[in-house]
C-alpha cells in the first residue's frame, strides 16, 4: 500500500524521479511520460465529473471506476516487466478491466443517434470536459505505444488495449450526454471556404 508522510523529498530536484522498481528515470523518460499523462488523463475525467455527477450518474459511475482504473495503469506503467523477480506481485491491467470498459461502451452506445459526421469537441459542459479527456488518453495512448516500439522496454499488452478502450469509451460518454447525439456538433466539411 503506498504511504506518504512527506509530499517532498527533494531526490527529484536532479530532473530525475523513481520508478516503482526503484530506478532513477529523468523526468523526460518516455515511460515516465506515459504515466504522467495517463494522470493527466484521470484528472481531466475529475473535472468533466463535475459535469456528470448529478445529471448522468450511471456514466458518472463508469467514469469513477475508469480514473480507479487508470491509477492501476499508471502503476503498471511505473513497475516495467524487465524478467527480474521483485519483492511482491506488480499491478497489471487485465483483460476483465477492457472487457467492463467495453461493456459500458455498448450499454451507453445503444441509446445513441447514428453518426452522419465527425463531432466536433462541444456540447454542454460535461460533453466538452469528457472530449479533452478523450484527447489526452488519445495522447497517453500514442505514447505508450512509442514506448513499446523500444526493444529495451516493455509495455504489457492489455494495457495497450485498455487506453484505447478508455478513449472510446470518453467518446461514446460525451456524445451521450449531449442529449444521446441529438446536441453533438457536427463537422461541415468545407463550411467556412
Amino acid at each position: 500500500m503506498v504511504k506518504l508522510n512527506k509530499i517532498y523529498t527533494r531526490t527529484g530536484d536532479d530532473g530525475t524521479t523513481g520508478l516503482g522498481t526503484g530506478e532513477r528515470r529523468l523526468k523526460s523518460d518516455l515511460r515516465v511520460d506515459a504515466y504522467g499523462t495517463v494522470d493527466e488523463a484521470n484528472a481531466c475525467i475529475g473535472m468533466a465529473r463535475i459535469h456528470t455527477g448529478s445529471e448522468h450518474p450511471a456514466i458518472d459511475a463508469m467514469l469513477s471506476r475508469i480514473q480507479n482504473d487508470l491509477f492501476d495503469l499508471g502503476a503498471d506503467l511505473a513497475v516495467p516487466d524487465d524478467g527480474k523477480p521483485l519483492e511482491y506481485e506488480p499491478l497489471r491491467i487485465v483483460a476483465a478491466q477492457t472487457a467492463r470498459v467495453e461493456q459500458d461502451i455498448d450499454a451507453i452506445n445503444k441509446g445513441l443517434q447514428p453518426l452522419k459526421s465527425f463531432v466536433l469537441n462541444g456540447g454542454a459542459p460535461a460533453a466538452a470536459a469528457l472530449h479533452l479527456a478523450r484527447t489526452v488518453a488519445r495522447r497517453a495512448e500514442r505514447i505508450m505505444v512509442a514506448l513499446a516500439q523500444d526493444p529495451a522496454e516493455h509495455v504489457n499488452r492489455e494495457a495497450l488495449k485498455y487506453i484505447n478502450r478508455v478513449s472510446d469509451f470518453l467518446f461514446v460518454a460525451a456524445r451521450a450526454v449531449n442529449d444521446n447525439g441529438k446536441a453533438d456538433v457536427l463537422w461541415i466539411p468545407g463550411k467556412n471556404r
